[in-house]
């Protein structure tokens, strides 16, 4: 099978770019900037960005299925940028996929995009919802999958996989921020860091990908849905955060600030952070409400209709993210 993987410069989807190489899968890479390829397999790169739509035409030839995760992430930006990324380049995605014959489309989006500020306890992938205001990241990939969605049909198959907390060796968004704020002495706990969330260590996520790759077919269970994947192992913020500090060798030592200060804060910092440009906000509305409130899911759908199930544990991971570190003191 020839599969076309955007943004593989990711900890992810490189990995879902070795994962398919390594089992004998033709793998083509599109991204911005040309990444470090596996040494098996085979692999090339088109160099292009998903919003210029004939790079991702030249690059979907010949293809059979998408694994699409190129996207703007974080919250630094403006609306145009957000969704000249994630909804056109998306809407580029989709129209190469139909020109060029591919019959099947996993899109990497995010519990992000069902998530409004309350609880989520053993939920599955409810529908997603528009129209947050600053919440910029969430609000464009909210848009991007109700298209891919609306695409399924006898002809393209799709899939939408919502990986919950990625982390682990490489993750630059999780790992890399609470490392990089702990060395700073600028860690923060909203509230006192007891809200119960599920995350996903890199392997496992990797292997969701690739299991609802082999699922999706016109007609099947999957098909035209999303699913929540995730560890299936909900722990408080405070363990996790803890768990990466200690496997990185940096102190933690957070500074709490409750929920409601910090909801307030970030709802000031939406506003001002923009005109200030100076790169990542310190807190916002949408992170105060992502770490100040419950959120795990229902792990039954994706083992159902994709069949998968996690085989890395979160302890294992932490072992393994600290083995990395430990290899690698300078990240």
């Amino acid at each position: 099978m020839r599969v076309l993987v955007t943004g593989a410069g990711s900890a992810l989807l490189g990995g879902v770019v070795a994962a398919l190489a390594q089992r004998g899968d033709d793998v083509v890479c599109l991204q911005r900037r040309p990444v470090a390829l596996p040494e098996v397999g085979s692999v090339s790169q088109v160099q292009g960005d998903i919003r210029d739509v004939n790079r991702v035409l030249a690059a979907a030839e010949g293809c059979d299925a998408i694994v699409h995760g190129a996207a703007r992430v974080g919250v630094v930006g403006t609306w145009a940028e957000f969704h000249s990324v994630n909804v056109a380049g998306t809407y580029h995605v989709l129209h190469a996929a139909q020109r060029k014959g591919v019959q099947r489309l996993v899109y990497v989006s995010t519990p992000s995009v069902a998530h409004t500020g309350h609880s989520l306890v053993g939920v599955g992938a409810e529908a997603a919802v528009t129209g947050r205001k600053g919440a910029f990241y969430a609000e464009s990939k909210a848009i991007a999958e109700g298209v891919v969605l609306e695409a399924n049909g006898d002809d393209l198959a799709v899939v939408a996989i919502r990986p919950h907390l990625v982390w682990g060796p490489g993750d630059t968004q999780l790992v890399g921020r609470v490392v990089d704020r702990a060395r700073a002495g600028r860690l923060v706990m909203v509230g006192d860091g007891s809200a119960l969330v599920d995350t996903t260590y890199l392997d496992n996520a990797v292997s969701a990908h690739v299991a609802a790759l082999d699922a999706l077919r016109p007609g099947a269970p999957c098909a035209g849905k999303a699913y929540v994947v995730a560890n299936g192992e909900p722990r408080t913020v405070h363990e996790l955060v803890e768990g990466i500090c200690r496997a990185a060798g940096v102190p933690f030592e957070p500074r709490h600030v409750p929920a409601a200060v910090a909801r307030g804060l970030g709802s000031v910092v939406e506003r001002v952070w923009p005109r200030l440009r100076k790169g990542e906000p310190p807190i916002t509305r949408f992170v105060a409400e992502q770490l100040g409130t419950a959120h795990w899911f229902d792990p039954r759908p994706a083992r159902e209709d994709l069949g998968w199930v996690p085989t890395v544990s979160l302890d294992e991971g932490f072992a393994r993210l600290a083995a990395w570190f430990a290899t690698n003191p300078e990240r």
